[in-house]
């Protein structure tokens, strides 16, 4: 993904989110109120790596823009009930439609479907997405540190812009997630006042996968904050190893998309940890 097609991403989902406020937003804030989100409860679960629980993050992704259709036909409830089954801490639901076939429907079909966590993934950039993510039963956001360049058309990062997302979602209830790849980008983060913070291996830019970003910015994240570990964990040793270092939960995707039962897959890495679930 380079830096142009990061940002038309970013900047089309922020148009579509426009005209849905447009459209729908007294109907979508009814919805939202009517929900009773646990943002909370959706870090705590990641947060206690004391316990010696592996806590992981199992994905329902339909596509990826470096891989294409991982999963057809796609029933994110049915994946979803076999994670919880399978011992996840959270669920992440991707609801970005054009490059990776998602929608909020895909979220409630989950949220219908089980009772633990669910993390909205999807390039949020406005309020408005927030409060969707908390009408379709989301108990966290999402937020790509990358996404928020400067609209001033400046080299860097409009740390304004993240933390007024990350009230938002304080207001509505919703954990923020907040995701970096480098120094700059986890500068920004903490100074946004960011406490949930993930680390992606996948550079959003090229799409390259490099393992050592997670030994570069694992010293750098303060003992207070809770940092996940995303995209290019694979086996039991990456999970044991990351946990050693200091990473307190682990998003994974298409590890467990590709195979014929995502949930099993799931409880197999976790039994190969040697640590049980939470």
């Amino acid at each position: 993904m380079t830096t142009d097609l990061l940002a038309a991403i970013t900047a089309s989902a922020r148009r579509s989110a426009e005209v849905r406020e447009r459209a729908t937003d007294a109907r979508v804030r009814e919805t939202a109120a009517g929900r009773a989100p646990r943002g909370r409860e959706f870090v705590s679960r990641l947060s206690d790596s004391a316990s010696g629980h592996v806590r992981v993050i199992a994905e329902c992704k339909q596509r990826s823009p470096s891989r294409g259709i991982l999963r057809h036909p796609y029933d994110p409830g049915a994946i979803a009930g076999g994670y919880e089954k399978a011992g996840a801490a959270a669920i992440s639901v991707l609801t970005e439609p054009t490059f990776f076939d998602g929608a909020l429907d895909h979220l409630s079909a989950v949220r219908e479907r089980v009772g633990i966590p669910l993390l909205r993934k999807d390039f949020i950039t406005t309020p408005f997405q927030v409060v969707e993510a908390r009408a379709a039963g989301a108990d966290a956001v999402l937020l790509i540190a990358g996404a928020f360049t400067s609209r001033r058309g400046r080299e860097g990062f409009d740390a304004k812009v993240l933390a007024a997302l990350m009230a938002e979602a304080a207001s509505q209830q919703v954990a923020a997630l907040v995701e970096v790849h480098s120094r700059e980008e986890l500068q920004i983060a903490l100074d946004a006042g960011a406490t949930l913070v993930g680390v992606n291996s996948r550079n959003l830019k090229t799409l390259d996968v490099n393992l050592r970003v997670f030994d570069e910015l694992i010293g750098e994240v303060p003992d207070n904050v809770t940092v996940v570990a995303e995209s290019g964990l694979r086996e039991a040793e990456d999970l044991r190893r990351l946990r050693s270092a200091g990473f307190d939960a682990f998003l994974i995707g298409e590890r467990f998309m590709t195979t014929a039962n995502p949930g099993e897959a799931l409880a197999e890495l976790i039994a190969a940890t040697g640590a049980g679930a939470i």
